[in-house]
């Protein structure tokens, strides 16, 4: 039997040193706790890494987008992207649903005739209606669009979008005409007027704040001219000390006597 085999108290002889000094699981998980601990609180500390992320997005509030960090500018553009993706996805779902409900509405009948809304829808209903029996369109669909189309340029117009306020012009002008040919020979004036009058008021508040007033931007000019006159004057330069302006001693002389 070799010396690795033998026996002590019951129990083997460890093999080597390392065996002795090994920890149990418990204590290497305490240790391993430890030490993330450790990094956890160091990265706070000034000059850590999440400290110095932290001071990053806490002055983005007051910077630039040049002046932004690398990855928050990463992660708005990501971000962004990701939410336009989806509301788009969205807003396609959407779409190809209520287009599938417009074409499965049934007829909904001519409506009622009486007041001063059968006046005018009773005939849109009609004019649809006669339309529709030569297209491949249920005129109760046909209808729900025409609603549909001015409802949301009511609500574009109002929030102040021009292809809205051409749309809510355009449907307008469409209502009118189908008033016109569908009403009875004897109230067709009256029944386009009244639809005419309807759309006005409703156009009250699709085209808030439109005005036909042209508008003058007075900007100031880029260049500003300043008039100046410079004169150059030749200045004769003054006279060296000691200067005779070319006389001789000779004629002082004579002056003198």
């Amino acid at each position: 039997m070799s010396n690795n085999d033998k026996q002590m108290n019951g129990q083997r002889r460890p093999n080597s040193i390392l065996d002795q000094f090994e920890l149990p699981p418990a204590r290497k998980g305490r240790q391993r706790l430890t030490r993330l601990r450790t990094a956890w609180r160091e990265s706070w500390e000034e000059g850590g890494f999440l400290y110095q992320r932290w001071e990053e997005i806490f002055q983005a509030r007051h910077a630039g987008w040049h002046e932004l960090a690398s990855w928050i500018k990463t992660a708005a553009l990501f971000g962004g992207l990701s939410l336009i993706v989806m509301m788009l996805d969205a807003a396609g779902d959407i779409t190809s649903t209520a287009l599938k409900g417009l074409s499965a509405v049934p007829d909904t009948g001519s409506g009622d005739r009486s007041g001063l809304w059968g006046t005018v829808d009773h005939p849109i209903r009609v004019f649809l209606a006669d339309q529709a029996a030569h297209l491949s369109v249920a005129p109760g669909a046909l209808y729900a669009f025409w609603q549909l189309t001015g409802l949301l340029s009511l609500v574009g117009g109002f929030l102040g979008n021009s292809g809205a306020r051409i749309t809510w012009t355009l449907f307008g002008c469409s209502g009118l005409a189908m008033v016109w040919s569908a009403s009875p020979a004897g109230g067709r004036a009256a029944a386009t007027g009244l639809a005419a009058f309807m759309w006005a008021l409703a156009s009250t508040v699709a085209l808030r704040g439109l005005t036909l007033r042209p508008i003058v931007h007075n900007h100031p000019p880029q260049w500003q001219f300043n008039p100046a006159i410079h004169l150059h004057a030749a200045i004769p330069a003054p006279t060296p000390a000691g200067d005779d302006f070319g006389d001789n001693a000779d004629t002082i002389r004579r002056l003198q006597r």
